[in-house]
């Protein structure tokens, strides 16, 4: 069995990451938005990470690879933190088709939990699927989500309004800082 991690996402990250989203640009169609032709280039995807990098610098977010004996497979995103009296963020991950069924994305939720508590200091995530998702939901419900509710025509992809399942988890009962 080969290891998983996860690490904050670095410029060098490019070119893995766009030769993944475009190897899988048509597996993933049904579950993420279109994106520009651009998108799925090296320098399209330097230009994400440069906007990643000022949201984490910012404090708005934490955005990582997930790794599998130190390649990158995909992504791991710790996104919309709210401080104050929410003290939450929204968590969205994939891996790549060519390393899905492994166990990669289960143990890089669950790394990510980690970081999202004691790194990040929050108190609650929340995360959504499509509601035909039910392999990310198994993975959101082994790390101890729980579904509250669904929210009907909430996401476009592929050509048409999809239906999601949203989904919170509690981390801590710290106060507030």
């Amino acid at each position: 069995m080969s290891s998983t991690s996860i690490r904050l996402i670095e410029p060098s990250d490019g070119p893995a990451l766009a030769g993944l989203l475009s190897r899988d640009k048509q597996a993933y169609a049904r579950w993420l938005p279109a994106r520009p032709a651009e998108f799925y280039t090296p320098d399209g995807q330097a230009s994400v990470i440069d906007s990643l990098l000022a949201s984490h610098g910012e404090g708005l977010a934490w955005p990582g690879v997930v790794l599998s004996d130190e390649a990158v497979i995909g992504q791991v995103n710790i996104s919309s933190i709210l401080r104050g009296p929410f003290q939450k963020g929204f968590l969205g991950y994939w891996v790549s088709s060519l390393h899905q069924g492994l166990g990669h994305t289960s143990r890089a939720v669950g790394l990510a939990l980690r970081i999202a508590e004691d790194e990040l200091n929050l108190h609650r995530l929340e995360a959504h699927t499509q509601l035909e998702n039910l392999a990310s939901q198994a993975i959101l419900r082994r790390h101890g989500f729980s579904s509250w509710g669904i929210a009907h025509d909430h996401f476009y992809a592929d050509g048409a309004w999809r239906d999601e399942v949203f989904w919170e988890r509690k981390l801590t009962d710290r106060p507030a800082a």
